[in-house]
């Protein structure tokens, strides 16, 4: 299987993707299910790279993805020039208790 469904139809599962990187970026370090934190993981990283990229083609791509123009600022002028010298690898998930109502593993996923 390539990727986990998440219990939910392709557009549902862009748009949380799409929420998700949105709100790591504005917060850098958000609380989530560890599968949706899994899939989130190398959507984020290429958001990242892209910012880190620079140019006028990549912040338009970024802009289509992500939800709000204000994150997408936020991602080229701070988030992407710390990782300047880093070659991938910008996440980090940090595994936390399950949650109470369903016993979902709950995790951290936060900006390295």
């Amino acid at each position: 299987m390539a990727y986990r469904k998440l219990g939910r139809d392709n557009g549902q599962r862009r748009a949380l993707l799409r929420h998700l990187t949105t709100s790591l970026i504005r917060h850098g370090r958000i609380e989530t299910t560890e599968h949706k934190a899994k899939e989130l993981r190398p959507v984020a990283e290429k958001m990242i790279t892209l910012g880190k990229q620079g140019d006028l083609a990549s912040r338009r791509q970024a802009a289509a993805y992500m939800m709000d123009e204000g994150v997408v600022k936020n991602l080229f002028d701070e988030v992407a020039p710390r990782y300047r010298d880093r070659n991938g690898g910008y996440t980090r998930i940090i595994r936390n208790a399950p949650r109470r109502g369903d016993g979902a593993m709950m995790c951290y996923i936060e900006l390295v």
